[in-house]
């Protein structure tokens, strides 16, 4: 049903990242790390909890069904281009060069968006698990370790995709264990009566998103594409992975069914232990909910659910890092960016510029934004759903185009590569279009202010895609290779910057 996959030794010489350097289950790893279970819980459970009561668990049911369709999506094409550039590239060969620069930009811009927020939470958290609550409380001091940890995190990005995938598999697995631990804790005492909160007894109706009512249920879908964003990063790998043009893609997938487990377990067990009312009365807490009760569900072992927030955050400030470098890296040698974006480095085989630009860039933009206000912090990461839901619905869509010749030749690639991923991408312009709709709304904003009429998240992403619009087309009077690929379909030679590979 596929072509024969892109041949990477036909990319330019020294542009080839290292081959085989990671399997399966380091990528499946990454792919979950990226999204931050215990820290994506963490931040979304009691505003999730307060718009659709018990039926948050159900609502984190319905927000997997666009991600696995994507997922998919994901899979198939990167079956005829493991290209780790991925939307970016796959757009391209779908849709023409235009779409393809636009979706790569709103991916290495939500790792730019992301990136310092989540080490935030991981230096904030990982002081608290210290004991060292005083610390965690000064801004300067959290200011500089936040940066600090970018730009470590972003030095292990560059010393090698090995290395990288071993520090994961360490943090995946503290994080694992600590959310485990708490999840059965809460349940057994949620169920026996042993809560102080006044828990309440599972029900299977509890799993019946539709149960919270429409607009509640838009809301919290809103919010659980924010939970299970990032498994992706395991198909920007690809071309560091044995098997490279499945073992990814079944990582992805993969990984959205154990995130799938892990937000609804939870949420069970936290509805379990607190209810209702205690979690919609500290939504606005954040992630500092898990903080609160942790030391409900556990006492004195409360540092166990701090140290697994700390290392999802810490975790995913690193693999953040990774699909926005390789993006870079893929545009760069189609020279849709400056060349020098696409250099690796001969000793460890990464782009370690690009790297190090994402890394710079990041820290930048949160120490200039944090300098504002905390709350135009939160504004920058709601504007995020923007960039997510779009470049998302784009690879959906693109699969779809990419295949039409082979929809069809049977039933399975009618579904598979082209309502599937058509379904997923229809959801996620549904949830663009409301997300946009929402963020006009300056009182849905965490400043509450108005910035030109609208909401400060809603400026922040059309401003995105506004300067992302502005660089194409400065680029593309520069430099006009790109602009020369040609889209195609399913068996079609690609061409790039005028060569065929």
């Amino acid at each position: 049903m596929h072509p024969d996959p892109v041949d990477s030794a036909a990319r330019p010489e020294g542009t080839t990242l290292r081959p085989d350097a990671i399997g399966f289950l380091d990528a499946l790893v990454i792919g979950l790390a990226s999204t931050s279970p215990a820290y994506s819980l963490a931040a979304i459970i009691g505003a999730l909890v307060a718009l659709t009561g018990v039926h948050a668990p159900g609502v984190l049911l319905a927000s997997f069904v666009p991600m696995l369709l994507i997922a998919a999506a994901f899979a198939a094409l990167n079956r005829v281009d493991p290209d780790c550039g991925t939307t970016f590239s796959w757009v391209t060969r779908a849709m023409g060069p235009w779409a393809g620069w636009i979706g790569g930009w709103a991916i290495a811009m939500t790792g730019v968006l992301i990136t310092g927020s989540l080490a935030n939470v991981g230096v904030v958290f990982t002081l608290r698990t210290l004991g060292l609550d005083a610390l965690a409380d000064s801004t300067v001091a959290v200011l500089v370790l936040t940066v600090g940890l970018v730009l470590l995190m972003t030095g292990l990005c560059v010393l090698g995709t090995e290395l990288s995938a071993r520090v994961q598999n360490v943090l995946i697995l503290a994080q694992t264990a600590a959310l485990l631990v708490f999840a059965v804790v809460a349940v057994a005492r949620g169920v026996t009566g042993n809560s102080p909160l006044g828990g309440l007894a599972p029900a299977w109706s509890w799993l019946d998103p539709f149960g919270a009512g429409s607009a509640a249920l838009t809301g919290g879908l809103l919010l659980g594409v924010f939970a299970y964003w990032g498994w992706e990063s395991a198909v920007n790998l690809t071309e560091e992975t044995r098997d490279s043009t499945s073992a990814s893609g079944r990582a992805a997938v993969a990984s959205t069914v154990v995130l799938l487990v892990t937000y609804v377990g939870v949420a069970v067990a936290v509805l379990a232990f607190a209810g209702t009312d205690y979690l919609a009365t500290n939504a606005g807490e954040e992630e500092a909910v898990f903080a609160l009760l942790s030391t409900e569900v556990l006492g004195g072992w409360d540092w166990v659910v701090l140290l697994a927030v700390a290392t999802a955050a810490v975790a995913s400030t690193q693999t953040t890092i990774l699909p926005a470098s390789r993006t870079g890296l893929s545009m760069a040698r189609r020279h849709a960016l400056p060349r020098r974006f696409g250099h690796v480095s001969p000793r460890y085989r990464t782009p370690d510029v690009s790297t190090w630009w994402v890394g710079g860039i990041a820290s930048v933009w949160f120490v200039a934004v944090s300098l504002v206000s905390e709350d135009a912090l939160f504004d920058s990461i709601s504007a995020l759903s923007l960039l997510i839901a779009f470049y998302y619905a784009l690879t959906g869509v693109a699969c779809a185009v990419y295949h039409r010749r082979l929809l069809t030749r049977s039933v399975s690639a009618f579904l598979l590569i082209g309502v599937g991923p058509l379904t997923g991408a229809g959801l996620l312009v549904w949830l663009l279009v409301l997300s946009v709709r929402d963020l006009a709304d300056p009182a849905n904003s965490y400043t509450g202010q108005a910035w030109l009429g609208v909401g400060p998240p809603l400026v922040i992403g059309v401003g995105v895609f506004a300067v992302g619009l502005v660089l194409m087309v400065v680029w593309r009077a520069r430099d006009a290779r790109f602009w020369q690929e040609r889209p195609g379909t399913a068996g079609d030679p690609v061409q790039v910057a005028g060569d065929l590979r």
